[in-house]
């Protein structure tokens, strides 16, 4: 019987008298406010594990090493080798080329532990890319 006359009261517009009244000022709207703020905590948190996922991977990676031409001379360096000597492209501005080879010679340096041979090598490959020598001055 109680549930006949909440229905009438209900179709009447009288709401407050049905079995689950809303609270003073809290509408559909109003409980919607709190999901969504749930929500969009979940979201952030969310990233937030990806990124301390994806920045622990970033960190754990090996540092990537630089990979030098591993050798194999022509008898007369020309220009295509001697860029691959110091690492540059044909076409590469002189102070580029005079800091790759400081670079591969620091690596490469007799005095360091590093070969005569290949000392000659990368200074002939400078003077090739300098355009000093046409190619073929290597003393071995």
């Amino acid at each position: 019987m109680r549930q006949c006359e909440t229905i009438k009261n209900e179709a009447k517009g009288n709401a407050n008298t049905s079995q689950f009244p809303l609270q003073k000022g809290l509408t559909v709207f109003g409980m919607a406010t709190p999901f969504l703020a749930g929500l969009a905590v979940a979201a952030a948190a969310t990233v937030g594990r990806y990124g301390i996922h994806a920045l622990q991977a970033f960190k754990a990676r090996p540092p990537q090493v630089r990979r030098f031409y591993e050798g194999g001379f022509q008898a007369t360096m020309n220009r295509r080798e001697a860029a691959l000597v110091l690492g540059v492209r044909d076409r590469t501005p002189t102070d580029k080329i005079k800091e790759a080879h400081r670079r591969v010679m620091i690596a490469n340096h007799p005095d360091a532990g590093g070969s005569h041979y290949l000392a000659s090598k990368i200074n002939e490959a400078k003077e090739v890319m300098l355009g000093k020598i046409k190619g073929g001055g290597s003393a071995f």
